[in-house]
């Protein structure tokens, strides 16, 4: 690795959220089981294509930590059997697997023991679950329109709860006041494949509002009017 500061993305296949940090010469690392097996690297771009806890996966995140150099951690764990809007199938689930919930949480804790071992701000990113009766209540809270100011076309509702620490610094709002109510697509989107990933993607907003709060230069709404 050269001597950039480094941010990390765990959980992320979209690269939504590390993008900013690319854009400011970041090295930036992706881990998440649906991008092709093994390490490949493309510039800035470290991907791994395995489960947090996978050797590999590990190799990487011990290697990058251990240069500190590490600016930031970001961490979106699956909320498939976490999230409070699918509890009619909870039971059904625990039926199954009676650790369904323990192994979701377990990729939660790895996201905040990666986050920690950093000492670089961080959070674990989820929709309301139950997290908050699992581990702890959230830190903060968001939605989508909250960020328009930075990305228009995230005018749509989605309450999404964090779990940080590091000296993580929430952004203050920043909306598009010249756009209508902010719609529900994420309630609406159709059943598919893609279903999952297009509900969990990171708002580009968002993504830019937190990078603008935890990068060296800080940032407020009054300074992008």
């Amino acid at each position: 690795m050269s001597a950039n500061k480094i941010a990390i993305f765990l959980c992320d296949l979209t690269g939504v959220m590390a993008a900013p940090w690319v854009e400011a010469g970041y090295e930036v690392i992706l881990v998440d089981p649906q991008h092709p097996a093994g390490v490949h690297r493309d510039g800035l771009i470290t991907r791994v294509g395995h489960i947090i806890d996978h050797p590999e996966a590990w190799r990487v995140l011990r290697a990058a930590i251990s240069t500190g150099r590490v600016a930031f951690v970001a961490g979106f764990p699956p909320c498939t059997d976490l999230a409070v809007s699918g509890a009619r199938w909870f039971e059904a689930k625990r039926k199954a697997d009676p650790a369904v919930q323990f192994k979701a949480m377990h990729v939660v804790w790895q996201c905040q023991i990666i986050g920690e071992l950093s000492g670089a701000p961080w959070f674990a990113e989820n929709p309301v679950s139950q997290i908050s009766s699992l581990w702890r209540k959230p830190d903060h809270t968001f939605s989508p329109e909250h960020f328009t100011g930075f990305c228009p076309n995230d005018n749509y509702t989605k309450k999404t709860c964090l779990w940080t620490g590091g000296g993580f610094s929430m952004p203050e709002q920043f909306k598009d006041m010249s756009l209508g109510p902010p719609d529900d697509r994420i309630h609406k989107c159709p059943p598919s494949a893609e279903r999952a990933n297009i509900r969990s993607a990171t708002p580009e907003g968002f993504a830019k509002a937190v990078f603008l709060a935890n990068s060296p230069r800080q940032f407020s709404s009054e300074q992008a009017a």
